[in-house]
């Protein structure tokens, strides 16, 4: 039975290599490919895939905020990581999204047939650097004390943002249409994921992260 794989990364010249590669194998489709969110929404959308590989990093998206809306539309799809972040938190938060497996871009041909295969068989897959990550095995394997920027939600990002734009509660509420009460319990919750204290903190972060 063919595998229909559809390839979401914003690098086109990775997209075309990694193409020829997996159509090398007899049991191996791919039915479509895409670089940005929206394109990646659409694609999915219109081809039906069973496999998709996935990257993290976006320009208009975060490959975990999109693992997160797939995998509401499209509860059979198979979502597998395919990034060169081989930080905990970044696994971590792809699964949590929703993604059924995660295998770092440095690893072999191999190494991803054997993903994709998993997941087609209903399984989930780990590849050996991102299962040494979780575990604490790697050197580094925590990453920094406070995670990426790309682990938050779309919406995370805005109010953390504005915050740091020194918007007030009101000012933001208004901004994003939702209501004073629901900014102070974002603010909460960015404090407790980055493992930051104060709005000062919030505000180098969002500068460190490159959001203002």
């Amino acid at each position: 039975m063919t595998i229909r794989i559809a390839l979401a990364d914003d690098h086109r010249l990775f997209r075309e290599s990694l193409r020829v590669v997996l159509t090398q194998e007899s049991d191996l489709e791919v039915v479509g490919e895409a670089g940005t969110g929206q394109e990646i929404l659409a694609m999915v959308a219109a081809q039906q895939p069973e496999v998709l590989l996935l990257d993290i990093a976006l320009p208009d998206a975060s490959g975990i905020d999109l693992a997160r809306q797939l995998t509401q539309l499209y509860p059979r799809l198979a979502i597998l990581a395919l990034t060169g972040y081989a930080d905990r938190i970044f696994i971590k938060e792809m699964l949590k999204a929703g993604a059924r497996g995660y295998i770092v871009k440095s690893s072999g041909a191999e190494e991803l047939f054997r993903g994709i295969q998993s997941l087609a068989a209903g399984r989930s897959y780990l590849c050996p650097e991102a299962t040494q990550a979780l575990t604490g095995q790697r050197q580094g394997a925590a990453g920094p004390l406070s995670p990426p920027a790309t682990v938050l939600s779309k919406r995370e990002r805005q109010v953390l943002k504005a915050l740091a734009e020194g918007l007030r509660s009101s000012q933001i509420a208004e901004q994003l249409g939702i209501s004073p009460a629901t900014v102070v319990v974002y603010r909460r919750k960015l404090k407790e994921r980055l493992d930051l204290h104060t709005t000062a903190e919030l505000t180098r972060y969002a500068i460190r992260e490159g959001l203002v």
